[in-house]
């Protein structure tokens, strides 16, 4: 299928092998949004597969195949929305009526579609799961297994994972207009746990985006991901109590991107700044972070877990500048916020399946590069933190507030990296740890594709970045008691 577009592979899956008539769907679909000011059908069909190896023995292997669609309708604020996993003109008559009802007395001017066209494909139509053999996948998973052993006598448990998801959605607006795409998805994961002296830790590694298996499950691959964990624990084990208080605080490259995700990139998303909930509600073309901090969330990048050919309403995904130079310059819009907010959409409306509707959600968000040699950043500490990976942590989107745990961090003292440390918690507020940023690397990264964002009960696949960074005056909480 790698030759035909995404409208084609579609066409056939719901329609011609479905016994579901285009024509009769439109014009229900052109019936249910006639007093309405926006709307689609999504159409999707879903098959994912996941396999784990736990501890000498494969501990579980899932499949899964689901097809539905989702019919919206938008009336001023109000939304009507219905779902089925049954995709039939007598299931979408049944939620046509439904969803007609919140347009009842309201004469809507429908909003115009998407601009026609899509991005051009930023990842391969191939079915990932069709083109593997099973035995290939679950040979691998006892082949790390045997290989982290093999390695480093102290690991005393692996865990390993591959899982793949094969996405396809087709939108159908009320004027005839039809866009699709197809997103393949993968993500490996390795996890070790070592012992030493009676001591254990747990490193983690893992690695996916878009594309095919060979792509992720190939040996240099998978023996990086398992050399990265084992690193990890291993470091743990030399760990010491981080000390608590307020300091300088090092950020690495990739992943720590979480936190700016988690403490600023919500707060950027259209919906929480209409309503008025998010701290940078208002505030577009006001400075909130300091000099030289830009912040974008691009969609758009080739093979990337977070990236998306076009959103879940049809509109082509864009590199997006939310923050640029310390300046609020935009936020990420689907189509109902932005219509409100008197704004454009910015391909950022997304949803987890055919059975939820679209809000506005980050894709692959990131800070861009400095200038600065990322040794000369550490040089400059004369006490605080470099931390390195994060675990998670939870941020409070109204007020900035959050906290995170650090799996990798290290001291560092006069301008040179120490000890690595357990326990180490960053918290803050967003803004105002944006507004300590002094120090900007060049060695900007994206994280390895691990990502997934939960907003209001919905997951999607996303991705983050950053460089090294250096921010001052970070409360740490630490379990050293000295």
């Amino acid at each position: 299928m790698e030759n035909k577009s995404p409208l084609e592979i579609t066409d056939k899956l719901f329609y011609e092998d479905n016994d579901f008539d285009l024509n009769k769907a439109q014009s229900i679909v052109s019936d249910t949004l006639k007093d309405a000011d926006d709307g689609e059908l999504y159409l999707e069909s879903t098959k994912s597969e996941s396999f784990s190896f736990d501890d000498g023995r494969m501990k579980n292997i899932a499949y899964d195949s689901t097809k539905g669609f989702g019919l919206r309708a938008i009336a001023g604020e109000a939304r009507g929305f219905a779902h089925s996993g049954e995709i039939t003109e007598s299931s979408l008559k049944r939620a046509s009526e439904t969803v007609r009802s919140v347009s009842k007395n309201y004469s809507g001017i429908m909003a115009p579609g998407p601009s026609h066209g899509t991005n051009k494909p930023l990842y391969t139509s191939i079915n990932p799961i069709e083109e593997t053999s099973f035995k290939i996948k679950t040979s691998l998973l006892q082949e790390i297994d045997s290989y982290a052993r093999s390695i480093d006598k102290k690991v005393i448990q692996v865990s390993a994972s591959i899982s793949a998801s094969y996405q396809a959605i087709q939108i159908l607006r009320g004027d005839g207009e039809r866009t699709a795409d197809i997103r393949p998805l993968i993500r490996l994961n390795v996890s070790l746990v070592v012992e030493k002296n009676g001591r254990r830790e747990t490193g983690n590694s893992g690695c996916g985006g878009r594309g095919r298996y060979e792509e992720w499950i190939n040996s240099d691959r998978w023996k990086g991901q398992v050399k990265e964990a084992l690193r990890i624990a291993n470091t743990n084990l030399e760990s010491i109590p981080t000390p608590a208080g307020e300091m300088p605080v090092i950020l690495g490259p990739g992943w720590p991107g979480v936190m700016l995700h988690e403490a600023v990139g919500h707060g950027l998303e259209g919906d929480f700044n209409r309503k008025g909930t998010s701290i940078f509600s208002g505030k577009i073309g006001e400075k909130v972070t300091a000099d030289g901090v830009t912040v974008i969330d691009d969609g758009t990048i080739e093979n990337k877990r977070g990236s998306i050919t076009i959103d879940d309403e049809g509109t082509k995904s864009s590199k997006n500048i939310l923050i640029e130079n310390g300046i609020l310059r935009n936020y990420m819009q689907d189509r109902q916020n932005a219509r409100l907010m008197k704004m454009e959409p910015t391909g950022n409306g997304r949803r987890q399946s055919y059975s939820h509707y679209p809000m506005p959600r980050m894709t692959n968000t990131y800070m861009d590069n400095g200038t600065i040699e990322p040794e000369e950043i550490i040089s400059t500490v004369k006490k605080g933190i470099y931390a390195v990976n994060f675990a998670g942590g939870q941020v409070d989107i109204t007020n900035g507030k959050f906290v995170f745990s650090a799996s990798e961090a290290y001291l560092v003292e006069n301008g040179k990296v120490k000890q690595p440390l357990k326990g180490a918690t960053l918290i803050g507020n967003g803004p105002d740890a944006m507004s300590k940023i002094s120090l900007i690397g060049n060695d900007m990264s994206l994280d390895d594709g691990i990502g997934t964002c939960g907003k209001e009960g919905q997951g999607v696949p996303v991705g983050v970045g950053q460089p090294t960074l250096l921010m001052g005056g970070i409360t740490v909480g630490g379990t050293d008691t000295n």
